[in-house]
């Protein structure tokens, strides 16, 4: 009985390398008092004709708190990616008449246009699919409340991130940096640089969610551990 309750309690294990309880009782204290700062300072600026939170904001949240890591939850990323994908929604659904069609551009856009732009955040395609089933194209009035609300909404969340994450004992913005008190060796006992990493990554072909200088850190402590371990 015990074994199999041992077995069941794997299956809420996160996904995540790294990933705590601690770390998601941490993500979601912040997505309560995120969601709860966005709604209660929109609601007050905001008429009610207007849309006080946008539903990609739950998305962001989720990346904001639970991996502030993560080169898709960086400032830029948020505000830039939320911002530009609602922009090309309203183009679209401008533009196409046919909402399936649009709806499928506007996210195939969307992702480009965030590419290009180095602020990759995948609730984007939720705001430019937002932005073509609300139809918000069709009346200038609403286009314009769209994208306000998405611009407020999303710079609200990421400073409400930046001062949580001083608390949360979370990078954010986050920087690659040494771990306090644990001193890296001068010369990584493999002699990995970067452009080894890159070349590697090349051979792999896939897209990691995690930066390319958190990637050499993480291998470097890795090489330390692997250091000790041969010494005992």
């Amino acid at each position: 009985m015990v074994r199999a309750i041992m077995n069941t309690g794997r299956l809420f294990v996160p996904l995540l390398a790294g990933a705590s309880l601690r770390d998601r009782m941490i993500a979601s204290i912040g997505a309560l008092i995120g969601i709860g700062f966005v709604g209660l300072v929109c609601t007050s600026l905001f008429p009610s004709s207007m849309p006080w939170i946008v539903a990609p904001m739950g998305a962001s949240a989720v990346l904001l708190f639970a991996v502030p890591a993560s080169p898709l939850a960086q400032p830029w990323s948020i505000a830039g990616g939320n911002v530009v994908s609602a922009i090309v929604g309203v183009i679209v659904a401008w533009a196409c008449p046919d909402p399936a069609i649009a709806a499928a551009v506007a996210v195939s856009l969307a992702i480009l246009t965030m590419s290009l732009l180095r602020c990759l955040h995948p609730p984007g395609g939720a705001a430019a699919l937002s932005a073509v089933l609300g139809g918000y194209a069709l009346f200038s009035a609403h286009m314009i409340d769209f994208l306000i609300v998405v611009l407020v909404n999303s710079l609200l969340m990421v400073g409400i991130g930046w001062l949580f994450h001083r608390f949360s004992g979370h990078s954010y913005p986050h920087r690659a940096k040494p771990v306090e008190g644990k001193v890296l060796p001068p010369t990584p006992a493999s002699g990995l640089l970067m452009d080894d990493i890159d070349a590697a990554l090349d051979d792999l072909g896939e897209t990691f969610d995690i930066s390319r200088e958190d990637l050499a850190l993480l291998l470097d402590r890795a090489e330390v551990h692997a250091a000790e371990r041969e010494k005992n």
